[in-house]
């Protein structure tokens, strides 16, 4: 390990530490990202990650690859592609809920400020909430059928669902709308 280590550090005797990436292979790590169609916004996570797996590597025993720079380019490209493939997952689950809703809603001004209330209300929330009022409101999957389908306890659905409608109707009613 102590030998690996010394192969990942940065500059001359690991002056600057552990970091496996050094800035051009930083710099071509980013390239790839952004090349790959990664946003802007995402291309620091991507690197974080490319060293993440670099130092995991390392942590499990393994050698370091021989060209570090080559290696790290190719799990840039992956990550990029995986990007792409959550990125078009979501985009089909909001797809899915759009199907879910009733087309023939009344449109007046007061549903539409109400519904307004409730996407703002649901962004808020964090992942987990939010993704249990959907399977539970808008999906109308039963508790233990979520549970089952994030594969946790009927009691934590449970407590999320208790949690996100309690915000929920908070935001509402700071919002003044019911």
């Amino acid at each position: 390990m102590v030998v690996l280590r010394g192969r990942l550090r940065r500059g001359p005797a690991g002056a600057q530490g552990d970091d496996p990436l050094d800035a051009a292979q930083e710099r071509r790590v980013r390239a790839v990202l952004a090349l790959g169609g990664v946003p802007q916004a995402d291309l620091a996570d991507g690197v974080q990650q490319v060293r993440l797996r670099l130092l995991e590597r390392a942590a499990g025993g393994q050698e370091a690859p021989r060209d570090v720079s080559a290696w790290a380019a190719v799990v840039a490209s992956r990550l990029a592609v995986d990007w792409h493939r959550a990125r078009r997952r979501q985009e089909r689950v909001g797809e899915r809920l759009a199907a879910l809703r009733p087309a023939d809603h009344p449109s007046g001004e007061e549903t539409s400020l109400l519904s307004l209330a409730v996407a703002r209300g649901l962004d808020a929330l964090p992942d987990a909430q939010r993704q249990v009022v959907v399977l539970r409101f808008y999906a109308d999957l039963p508790v233990r059928g979520i549970a089952e389908a994030l594969g946790v306890p009927e009691g934590t659905v449970k407590s999320r669902l208790h949690t996100a409608v309690r915000a929920l109707r908070a935001r509402l009613h700071e919002d003044e709308v019911v």
